[in-house]
């Protein structure tokens, strides 16, 4: 790897591979397109299937010498490579932003946040437990690695979550074969020539597809687990594709998170939380904030400052420093938004937003829908993008049926100014993970899920 490496945006970068330790060009190559423009950013390698197989091989044939080096040797280099991507983080930042879309500080932010992930997984420690110990027995509990580790990475946020993949696996000796979504692949490329310097070969794999290796990747004999980030429905295959060799299998899938706001809130200060926990990341969050349920004696106020709110937003180009929002990640993306506009239109009162810019590149103008139903495919369903419902209640207890009406359960928020009662409410949501007047604080050491 060049010291002297030169960014994307000239140009200049071959992104390639890694496989074995070496990086290599793909069986074929794939256009990365730049979601602020429309237009092709650059192109990487891409592989076939015989490459996945070498890179799986390679894991494999790694894995035995891994997991016999010492945890505290694991350790060392876990926290080398969050070096050298801090030392990196402005190269990382504004190719995440090229490839991603999102504004150059949250990339800056994500990017910063990827080296606290591996530096706090770093620390973790993993003792041997006894059990139970007297003059007959002794019954000692020890985590073992599992063995090739498949990490497969969303485009919404393709560093951080790579990251909370691959540190701890590595840490516990396990070796990785990584594919990231093929609409950002690069920065996960670009940590591949990181690591490449520092970790024996084998030890993780980059490989990159078009959405076509997939199922070869989870259904491999050699893979011993899958973790997987992304959407309910390609999780559902994942599921099904791994039970044939019954691996280990983590998901982390949609979610379609409600507010509760109560009645003694500041609507002001409230609404202002509320618009970004549901605009961050152009709404590309499987966290965000997707619907909001509002008393009736607040609601009008409620619904005046989020249009507020969305109409003084600034949309545009990441790489410009007015930029709050970006575009939309991909065009496929881009189209399902369009739906859940015309859904908004057809079933509610936007009061904000309601289009698609008239520019080049994916960008949708931040959208409040008031006066909309619960049985609205807008309320009912992931958008994940920045449409935004606002719904009436006048009973709490209602509010909590309609806010658990839904096959989701992975986060939702509870905002109040009596603890007690909000604690409460918050109680009875059936989500993974409720937040009471915040949203999205997330730590390593935290136990997350749906």
């Amino acid at each position: 790897m060049s010291a002297n490496l030169k960014t994307v945006h000239d140009g200049a970068h071959t992104f390639n591979l890694l496989i074995d330790g070496k990086l290599v060009a793909g069986a074929t190559t794939l256009d990365v397109i730049n979601p602020a423009t429309g237009k092709v950013l650059t192109k990487c390698a891409r592989a076939d299937k015989a490459q996945l197989d070498q890179a799986v091989a390679a894991a494999k044939k790694a894995f035995p010498r891994w997991s016999a080096t010492p945890i505290e040797s694991r350790r060392q280099i876990l926290l080398k490579i969050a070096d050298a991507l801090a030392a990196r983080s402005g190269e990382f930042a504004r190719l995440l932003t090229e490839e991603q879309g999102k504004p150059l500080a949250h990339a800056a932010g994500e990017v910063a946040g990827s080296v606290a992930m591996i530096q706090a997984f770093a620390a973790i420690d993993l003792p041997n437990k006894v059990l139970r110990e007297n003059d007959v027995e002794r019954i000692v509990q020890i985590h073992a690695p599992l063995g090739v580790v498949a990490a497969i990475t969303p485009w919404n946020f393709p560093i951080i979550l790579l990251m909370i993949k691959v540190a701890p696996a590595l840490l516990a000796g396990n070796t990785i074969v990584a594919k990231p979504a093929p609409t950002t692949p690069l920065t996960t490329l670009l940590f591949g020539e990181i690591c490449a310097d520092l970790l024996p070969p084998g030890v993780l794999n980059v490989i990159v597809d078009q959405n076509d290796l997939g199922g070869f990747l989870t259904q491999h004999p050699d893979v011993a687990k899958v973790a997987f980030t992304g959407s309910t429905a390609t999780g559902k295959k994942v599921m099904a594709s791994v039970a044939g060799t019954i691996k280990r299998l983590t998901l982390e899938l949609g979610g379609n998170d409600a507010a509760i706001v109560l009645d003694d809130v500041n609507v002001k200060e409230v609404a202002a939380k509320i618009f970004q926990g549901a605009m961050m990341n152009s709404g590309q969050v499987c966290l965000a904030i997707k619907r909001v349920y509002v008393p009736d004696a607040l609601y009008e106020a409620m619904c005046a400052e989020l249009a507020e709110l969305a109409k003084a937003a600034v949309v545009g180009d990441g790489l410009d420093a007015a930029t709050q929002m970006g575009p939309i990640q991909n065009k496929a993306q881009f189209e399902k938004v369009k739906e859940f506009l015309e859904d908004g239109r057809a079933n509610g009162k936007i009061i904000a937003g309601g289009n698609a810019l008239d520019r080049d590149g994916y960008f949708i103008a931040p959208t409040i829908v008031r006066d909309i139903s619960d049985q609205a495919r807008l309320v009912r369903d992931a958008q994940f993008g920045p449409v935004l419902p606002v719904l009436k209640y006048s009973s709490l207890d209602d509010a909590i049926e309609r806010a658990n009406g839904t096959e989701y359960g992975l986060g939702g928020t509870v905002w109040g100014r009596d603890l007690k009662r909000a604690y409460d409410v918050a109680a009875r949501m059936g989500s993974g993970t409720v937040w009471i007047n915040k949203h999205l604080e997330l730590a390593p050491n935290i136990p997350f899920g749906g």
